[in-house]
């Protein structure tokens, strides 16, 4: 497959992992692997050069993976009411879209517990790299200046048991040691807003933040079907 097609596959795998947000991450995808497509609209993106960044020692691939060690403390990863956290939500990741130098990740949120669960605005979040220290990592509400981005803003988002909803993280490829995981967030600590309880999760593959960086995130959105 050459490079246009492998770009493309890219694009079409990363508009379905975000489909339900409703917003238009697809299309500034669609830009950032065919920009001579989209003329003057078109904005350029750094390349994609950096190589990909493997699983941290004893970390399970699969998005909502929690922090390894909690899970040893006996704190595994909810999969109904009965292990439910105590806030009565469970954070869970999807799959890391990339194309070019944009990364793109879905955030989910669900109410597992038995009462109505109340959102409004941007998920509380704070990254660590794979010694679990604070990265210098600035969380942005809103996904501007990375990406050209549909935000809905914060408006009520009410959570009956069983209903979710999505924010969508994205930032750009920076800098990463394959082999120290050096620049990698490799734990994010994700609440449902600030003040409010934080779950660790592990993506996969990390987030090539870099050192420094930017990740913007998009308000929460009830999610559909």
């Amino acid at each position: 497959m050459n490079d246009r097609g492998l770009g493309r596959a890219v694009v079409l795998a990363a508009s379905a992992a975000v489909l339900a947000t409703g917003c238009g991450l697809s299309a500034e995808l669609d830009r950032e692997a065919d920009p001579a497509r989209t003329g003057a609209d078109a904005r350029p993106g750094r390349p994609a050069t950096g190589p990909p960044v493997p699983d941290p020692p004893g970390s399970r691939p699969s998005s909502g993976v929690r922090d390894p060690s909690r899970e040893a403390a006996g704190e595994r990863p909810p999969h109904g009411a009965h292990d439910c956290p105590a806030s009565g939500v469970r954070v869970s990741t999807g799959m890391v879209s990339a194309t070019m130098g944009l990364r793109a990740m879905p955030v989910t949120i669900s109410n597992c517990g038995t009462r109505d669960q109340r959102l409004n605005g941007y998920p509380d979040v704070r990254v660590r790299d794979v010694d679990k220290r604070p990265m210098d990592v600035t969380v942005l509400k809103g996904p501007e200046p990375i990406t050209r981005l549909d935000d809905p803003g914060p408006h009520p988002v009410p959570l009956r048991p069983g209903e979710s909803a999505r924010s969508v993280f994205v930032w750009r490829y920076s800098a990463v040691d394959a082999a120290t995981l050096r620049g990698s967030g490799v734990y994010v600590e994700i609440g449902p807003s600030a003040g409010a309880a934080r779950q660790t999760v592990v993506p996969e593959g990390g987030l090539d933040i870099g050192e420094t960086g930017l990740l913007g995130t998009t308000a929460w959105t009830k999610t559909t079907g």
